[in-house]
């Protein structure tokens, strides 16, 4: 799928892993990912405490769930994220910098009070579009 990350010179640079704006093309499918937790396939919360691991464990999950739709990481154009503290805010990206690693997404993190779990430390959703 090819994608275009929009920039002005105008606008501060992103200061995390994401792109201001990205265009896609009119065609093709577009997958829209739920957010996602660190709740393993037995219900509880993967590595509670640990928001990198838990980052990671969401974008394994993510690449999971895109592979079923045809996609990949790369396709995903849009992420928003929900946190429980923004002092995270350098770990999620530097986990997320392995992941989106050319091009990365469109982005938006608020740090909320509270998710589905005590333990867990983040939620992502994603939108994707493929060819």
């Amino acid at each position: 799928m090819a994608k275009q990350v929009l920039r002005s010179d105008k606008l501060h640079p992103p200061i995390g892993v994401f792109s201001p704006a990205v265009k896609v093309p009119a065609q093709g499918h577009i997958i829209y990912v739920s957010g996602l937790t660190a709740r393993t396939p037995e219900g509880k919360t993967h590595a509670p405490g640990d928001v990198r691991e838990q980052t990671r464990y969401i974008l394994e999950n993510l690449k999971l769930l895109l592979a079923e739709g045809g996609a990949t990481i790369d396709d995903v154009v849009r992420v928003v994220v929900y946190i429980r503290n923004m002092n995270d805010f350098k770990a999620i990206h530097e986990v997320r910098s392995q992941y989106f690693t050319k091009d990365p997404p469109a982005s938006t993190m608020v740090e909320v009070s509270r998710l589905v779990n005590e333990d867990m430390l983040i939620e992502i959703e994603a939108t994707a579009v493929t060819a």
